[in-house]
């Protein structure tokens, strides 16, 4: 039987850890089957240096539990940079100085984002599952009540749909106070290493630096930054690879820059280099039914340089929900086939080189439900079945194409 995939790499399997304090250690990553670290200095303040003490010591705790730091996610791309602030070029000389010691330590893949104030956004994290086990959602409705009655931002009275506008009425007017500060809580979370938690008052004023940039303006600072910093990544031979926004849809009234495969594509056309290059996140652009998964593989998977595979079950209103890696809208089979068809394309060009791959989130099942501590999506079990299910539907795929 003739191999679909001739000499195809295998995908590296990674896992992320958010350091020392991670409920999930090195061992049960290790245990999980996964040989690769995704992982960063969150310690360190956004926009501050990194130094090559710091991630050399990062290695050194990683390399003695008998794992590599495949991917660096994040090197955090600061505010000031995305309003172009006057303290902008003093950010991006010190995420330069970084992209040098991570070089000099031999650290070439960076995944980074450039989502206006937040970071990924849900309303629930804890949504139940038929069998007993959680997962975060964002509901659009409840994100709709909070951004009309909680946050009052005049805006979403013209930019929410009509529909929703008056579900999100139903909604709100049937919430107590309990359950609308719980939304509330939920939406203003902040995420380590890139952004505290924030008051409604500083969301408010957040929103206000945004006010009138529009979705052009922001793009412009993104390539103004990768203007100033890919030079040195491609020098370096670091990948920097940009992480689509999620959810890949405009919230609040924030403009969005990496939503969609346009999107996508303006960002790897402006700057012809492969050091430009994407994060190919299902769960991000699966939020979204308008985006064709295996298109953008087959189209842009040149430039993938990071995978984070992740189900999403969508509903009706624009919500979604987190899901078991193999269910929900996702195609994960044909995604899987369309990343072995990309892979086997860059072998026969002479590149065997593997491409990190990390079960992005996860349910929170069995065991876990009873713990406290973990990121939300990062607890342990739930992500060593999505790494275990990926993991078959590789092998099952190379095994039926005849390897």
């Amino acid at each position: 039987m003739k191999a679909l995939y001739p000499k195809t790499p295998y995908i590296e399997q990674t896992w992320r850890w958010f350091g020392p304090r991670d409920l999930c250690t090195l061992a049960h990553i290790r245990q999980a089957g996964a040989t690769g670290v995704v992982t960063a200095l969150h310690e360190v303040p956004c926009g501050e240096v990194w130094t090559v003490e710091a991630i050399r010591r990062r290695q050194e705790v990683l390399r003695e539990a008998g794992l590599v730091w495949s991917v660096v996610e994040s090197v955090p791309v600061h505010e000031d940079i995305k309003l172009a602030r006057p303290n902008a070029a003093k950010y991006i000389a010190n995420y330069i100085q970084s992209l040098e010691n991570l070089a000099a330590c031999g650290q070439k893949l960076v995944c980074y984002n450039f989502m206006a104030l937040t970071d990924w956004t849900r309303t629930v994290l804890d949504a139940a599952w038929p069998d007993g086990s959680e997962s975060s959602r964002y509901d659009a409705i409840d994100a709709a009540a909070f951004d009309l009655f909680i946050l009052k931002r005049p805006e979403a009275q013209t930019e929410i749909p009509e529909r929703i506008r008056t579900l999100a009425k139903a909604r709100f007017e049937a919430m107590d106070a309990a359950r609308a500060a719980a939304v509330s809580k939920v939406i203003l979370m902040g995420l380590p290493g890139t952004v505290d938690d924030l008051s409604l008052e500083d969301f408010r004023a957040g929103l206000q630096t945004y006010a009138g940039l529009g979705v052009e303006g922001l793009r412009q600072r993104l390539f103004h930054f990768l203007a100033q910093i890919l030079p040195t990544a491609t020098r370096l031979g670091i990948k920097m690879a940009i992480h689509p926004d999620d959810p890949p849809f405009p919230i609040f009234g924030l403009p969005r820059v990496a939503s969609s495969e346009s999107d996508l594509r303006k960002i790897v056309e402006a700057f012809d280099t492969p050091s430009n290059g994407l994060t190919f996140c299902t769960g991000s652009l699966g939020a979204a039914a308008s985006n064709d998964l295996e298109g953008i593989v087959q189209r842009l998977g040149h430039r993938i340089h990071f995978i984070h595979l992740r189900n999403v079950a969508r509903d009706e209103f624009g919500g979604f929900a987190e899901s078991a890696h193999l269910d929900g809208s996702v195609d994960m089979p044909g995604v899987m086939q369309a990343l072995l068809f990309e892979l086997s394309r860059r072998a026969e060009q002479g590149d065997v080189e593997r491409v990190p791959l990390r079960p992005d989130h996860g349910l929170r099942m069995i065991d876990d439900l009873n713990k406290q501590g973990f990121y939300p999506g990062y607890s342990t079990i739930g992500r060593l079945r999505g790494l275990a299910e990926l993991r078959g539907l590789e092998y099952g795929l190379r095994k039926a194409g005849g390897l």
